[in-house]
This record gives C-alpha cells, sequence and structure tokens, in this order.
C-alpha cells in the first residue's frame, strides 16, 4: 500500500514541476509575442536569418525521440527490458543529435557576429537585437532542458538495464518519459515562433 503511494506521489510531484515549467517558458512565449506585436518587420527579418531546414530537421528528430522514449514505456510493461532499452538509447541519440545541430547553428551566428549586444547587433534596429535576444534565451533554455531529459533518460536506461526499472515498477522511466515530451513539446512552440515567423 506504502508503494502505491509513493508511486502516486512521485508521479503528482513530476506533474507540479511540469506546470511550473510550463509557467516559466509560457511567461517567455507571452514576453515574446509583446515584442513581436511591437516589432513584426524585425522579428520577420530576424526569422530569415535563421536555417529552417536545420529547424525542421531538429522538429522531427524530438518528435521521433517522443516515439521511442514512449515506446520504451510500453515495452518495459511488457517485460521487455533489452527492447526498452535500445529504445532508450536510440531516444538520447536523438537528443545528441538535436544538440550537435543547436552547436553549429548557434557557432554559424556567433561566427556572423549575430548575437545580442554585438557589435553588429549594436548597430542593428532594436527591434532586430530584442529578436535575437530572445532567441538565444529560449532556445538555450530549452537546450538546457534537452540536456536534463537525457540525464533522466540515461539513468532510467541504467535502472533499466540493473533490473531495477521493471514492469511492476517504471515510475522512474515513466516520469522522465514524461519530462521529455514537455521539452518535445516546447519545441514544437519554438520552431514556428522563431523559424517561421510571418
Amino acid at each position: 500500500m506504502s508503494s502505491r503511494r509513493d508511486t502516486l506521489g512521485l508521479r503528482i510531484g513530476m506533474w507540479l514541476f511540469l506546470y511550473s515549467e510550463i509557467i516559466l517558458f509560457g511567461g517567455l512565449f507571452v514576453l515574446y509575442a509583446v515584442y513581436y506585436h511591437n516589432f513584426p518587420d524585425f522579428f520577420v527579418a530576424g526569422g530569415r536569418e535563421l536555417n529552417r531546414i536545420i529547424g525542421a530537421l531538429n522538429t522531427v528528430v524530438l518528435l521521433v525521440s517522443s516515439f521511442t522514449v514512449a515506446a520504451s514505456i510500453t515495452a518495459i510493461q511488457r517485460e521487455k527490458p533489452r527492447q526498452a532499452a535500445g529504445f532508450l538509447l536510440f531516444s538520447l541519440g536523438c537528443g545528441l543529435i538535436f544538440l550537435v545541430n543547436k552547436y553549429f547553428e548557434w557557432g554559424a551566428k556567433i561566427h556572423h557576429d549575430i548575437y545580442p549586444n554585438s557589435p553588429t547587433m549594436q548597430d542593428a534596429e532594436p527591434g532586430l537585437n530584442i529578436f535575437f535576444s530572445l532567441y538565444y534565451v529560449i532556445t538555450g533554455l530549452h537546450g538546457l532542458h534537452v540536456i536534463i531529459g537525457m540525464v533522466l533518460l540515461s539513468v532510467s536506461l541504467v535502472l533499466v538495464l540493473r533490473g531495477r526499472v521493471n514492469a511492476g515498477r517504471f515510475t522512474m522511466l515513466e516520469n522522465s518519459g514524461l519530462y521529455w515530451h514537455l521539452v518535445d513539446l516546447i519545441w514544437i512552440f519554438v520552431f514556428p515562433m522563431f523559424y517561421l515567423v510571418l
């Protein structure tokens, strides 16, 4: 009975934590909306500076990883730990691809002197500087959440391999999956905000 209460407590705790994360990013999205309303032309110009192909690729990568994380939970429920471990490894690979793409994208922008308060941005219109400031803050914070999600998935993977996450006890994997789905959901909003801005 106490085990069920612990499991319920962990699930409720994770949902409350996810709610706080939604509030954090929701506030940033509202801030974006306010500045977009004030500087629509400069936000469109800033969006044209971003690589839509990389943004779309990262979207596909995260969506696929979300599916494989869900598949790992199903596999562990069906008492197939090796299959679950394989799905988790694939998801971690997707997370790594996302971060590598983001590294090269940021690197290219910084190389072209496009970052907040760079000499180029200081000479640019305020709306453009605000766009890229929000771009770096929101995508950087999202990238940090991807790293945290990968750590959680890695811990879950180790626990699966050791048999501590199994068909009768998989709350850690389930909570890690919930966190990863939130990371993917946030990107679904971030991608059109910056890469498809009209």
